[in-house]
């Protein structure tokens, strides 16, 4: 696999002279506007990504860029809640190049990413393979209060849940701690890595998009990052990216059948002479949902969710600040079935949560010779749940995460740029009740980190590494083992390794590019993993964890075949990981307080498996979707399949679009998932139907989106393979959702 990548990048090399860069530089201007019409578009964002250079459209749509280095470069025209759209252009020194732009509300738009290297680019330019769901289509999805139930429909992307209200993405077979979950590139502080039933929560009607960064190249993040990256992205981490003058926000309402779902929120945003201040808040419920076979009791869900901020920029500098709050209560459905204890009474299980978030962004602008920019993040998290049981606290949890994020952009030099930083976190966490089965435990971490690329006309190279520490230090003994006062604390460990990885993105034809990439990445153990002892029902499983495990390494490649381009987007991914010391929990065919009992063990691994996306506009108002993905993981050594593991999804459908009126049916397809782990049972294929409808009424200053969804036309039996309780609750039967958001800009 090493060589193989190596002679890609040594082919793209051959054939890629270094791009001239001269002291007379050219100039970008032109107008934005609505399609079908002269009406300018303000507030809309013009970007050369490549360059690193933006603008904002004034009043009457226009904008200008001057200093631009002679060359071809892709310009992307973002308007807030509109999508983007792409153009290429060539840029001649001592002249002004024209580009005049319509923006159109199509099935096919540009994904951009600033989560890949943490500077906006295309995701046609970008090393690592790049989901990203706008604003636009998550306004379709606005019922849903998780972050799985989100992005289930995305290729490469499934859901583990123990009900609606706690699912959380599973990226390329990868779950738990190998799943990095971010908002605004900091880590989100929840605890669903740990248990399956401790959920996401999240709420879509308020997103600015979610970006899935997949592959092994996600060192800018942390070495857990594995699997990928998914990260929540609003417009005020960087709010001198995107600033603008006067008011702005949204209002966004819900309402649905089978589940009794209903919801609102809304927000604004007000900026006057590089000052910033905004704020909103919402809330929606669910009641109990119902499947083919019958109400699934203890279903239903409930969040409320707050925030506010002030910014100030000028051309030196810039600093935010923001707070968050969520509050919800899910229920955990046939918890008490699956724990053994059905025979003590019907009481409910449910989990109460509260997170509070408060964040400081500071930069330094115009660094001269030393960098572009330098960013400091400071961000406080603190999460606490409570397992209810009837009306009871059975347990409490409480993670108290303190993290901090530096990182210089680098100047560019000819073809190189790059960003440097460091990272480090404080994290106290607590587990008080009769399912504690974890020690209290102090984590701290820090790493060092870099990302590099070399930028030539038919290629960009792209390579890093990151050197990261990770302790913990227990304050209590390991729990179940006894209890006596006398019981010595849990071992303190202390891990530490290198990560690194390199890789390629070759421009083939117009639209189309070819990247590869390959990463070494090594991975602590988790607390749950060291330091679990005892029957844990969010798991299904009795579990022992092991304070000796060593730490687990992997070696990733990543094959990307892209073209995006006219009616054209299409896209094929290759990945296989091979993973060394890989931590699974392996059954020892006893069973324990009703639960089977599974030791946290090592051997080694692999992952491996492809995706597949397409989209073509076959007429000027229809287009034509597809996605396929597969994954297939084991231990190596046994030939063991590991739990949870997506079958063959696809899904198929059409787009028709006229003025603002669009209809999407769509047919999920899943095949029967046989490959099952011991104690795992297989679970049947299904053909899903499903439709999409609405209508947006887009103007200068005004978009109204008008959305109805109707999910499971066939009231279809059938069950998500990566359900904690698929034999218990099948999926949702049939049912219809309506939606309303009016943006004002």
């Amino acid at each position: 696999m090493r060589t193989l990548v190596l002679l890609v990048l040594a082919a793209a090399a051959a054939v890629s002279p270094l791009r001239s860069q001269t002291a007379a530089g050219g100039g970008l201007a032109g107008a934005v506007t609505m399609g079908g019409g002269n009406t300018p578009l303000h507030h809309a964002m013009v970007l050369v990504p490549k360059l690193g250079r933006s603008v904002e459209a004034g009043e009457d749509g226009s904008y200008a860029l001057s200093g631009l280095p002679p060359g071809a470069y892709d310009v992307v025209v973002h308007m807030h809640n509109m999508g983007d759209e792409r153009r290429r252009v060539t840029i001649r020194s001592g002249e002004i190049t024209i580009l005049n732009i319509a923006m159109r509300l199509e099935t096919i738009r540009t994904e951009m990413t600033v989560t890949a290297t943490g500077q906006e680019e295309t995701s046609l330019e970008a090393v690592q393979s790049v989901a990203s769901v706008n604003s636009l289509e998550l306004a379709g999805k606005a019922a849903s209060t998780s972050l799985g139930d989100l992005l289930d429909d995305q290729a490469g992307v499934a859901k583990r849940s123990f009900g609606p209200g706690n699912a959380r993405p599973v990226v390329r077979g990868f779950d738990g701690d190998r799943v990095l979950i971010l908002q605004d590139g900091m880590r989100t502080g929840t605890l669903s890595s740990q248990s399956g039933d401790h959920g996401e929560p999240v709420d879509g009607s308020s997103i600015e998009r979610v970006e899935v960064v997949r592959g092994p190249g996600t060192l800018l993040y942390g070495s857990n990052a594995i699997g990928g990256v998914v990260n929540i992205i609003d417009d005020h981490a960087r709010i001198d990216a995107h600033d603008h003058e006067g008011v702005r926000g949204h209002m966004a309402a819900i309402g649905g059948t089978n589940n009794a779902q209903a919801g609102g929120s809304g927000s604004f945003e007000f900026g006057r002479k590089g000052w910033l201040v905004w704020g909103g808040g919402g809330g929606s419920r669910s009641g109990d949902y119902a499947a083919p076979t019958g109400r699934i009791e203890n279903s239903r869900s409930r969040m409320q969710h707050a925030n506010f901020g002030i910014g100030r920029h000028t051309e030196a500098a810039a600093f935010s600040f923001q707070y968050n709050v969520q509050d919800g209560r899910y229920g955990i459905p046939f918890a008490s079935a699956l724990h053994g204890h059905e025979e003590e009474g019907p009481d409910e299980v449910s989990l109460a949560f509260r997170r509070q978030m408060a964040r400081l962004n500071a930069s330094l602008l115009q660094l001269g010779n030393i960098g572009e920019r330098f960013n400091l993040n400071l961000s406080y998290t603190g999460w606490n749940h409570r397992e209810l049981e009837g009306v009871s606290t059975g347990t409490r949890f409480s993670n108290k995460q303190f993290l901090y994020r530096g990182e210089l952009q680098q100047k560019r030099r000819a073809a190189w740029d790059g960003t440097t930083g460091f990272w480090g976190m404080q994290r106290g966490f607590q587990a008080l009740g009769e399912e504690a089965i974890a020690p209290p435990v102090d984590q701290s971490a820090f790493a060092l980190f870099t990302m590099q690329q070399l930028h030539y006309d038919r290629v960009k190279f792209q390579f890093g590494g990151r050197l990261e520490t990770n302790r913990y230090t227990p304050t209590g003994p390991l729990t179940s083992r006894g209890g006596a006062s006398g019981e010595p604390l849990a071992p303190r460990r202390a891990f530490t390794g290198a990560s690194a990885g390199a890789g390629a993105n070759v421009r083939l034809w117009n639209g189309g590019a070819l990247a590869a990439n390959y990463a070494h990445s090594y991975r602590a153990p988790s607390l749950e993993e060291l330091y679990n002892f005892g029957p844990h029902a969010g798991n299904v499983t009795f579990e022992i964890g092991n304070p000796n495990l060593r730490r687990e390494g992997s070696g990733g490649l990543d094959l990307s075949l892209r073209h995006q381009h006219g009616r054209l987007r299409a896209e094929y991914n290759f990945f296989y990981y091979r993973m060394n010391s890989l931590i699974y929990l392996a059954p020892t065919g006893h069973f324990d307080d009703g639960l089977p009992v599974a030791d946290y063990l090592q051997a080694n691994g692999r992952y491996q498996g492809h995706e597949a996306k397409l989209t073509l506009n076959a007429t000027a108002n229809l287009a034509l979707l597809a996605s396929l993905d597969q994954v297939t993981a084991s231990v190596t050594a046994a030939h063991t399949p590991l739990p949870r593991i997506p079958p063959l999804r696809a899904r198929f459908g059409f787009d028709y679009r006229r003025g603002g009126f669009h209809v999407r049916p769509e047919l999920a397809l899943a095949w029967r998932q046989d490959l099952t782990a011991p104690n795992e049972l297989p679970t049947a294929g299904y053909a899903v139907p499903g439709l999409n409808a609405g209508y947006t009424l887009a103007g200068q200053h005004m978009l109204h989106v008008f959305g109805v969804n109707l999910f499971n036309l066939s009231d279809r039996l059938y069950r998500n393979h990566l359900s904690f309780i698929k034999q218990y609750a099948p999926e949702i039967g049939r049912g219809v959702r309506f939606s309303y958001t009016m943006h004002f800009y």
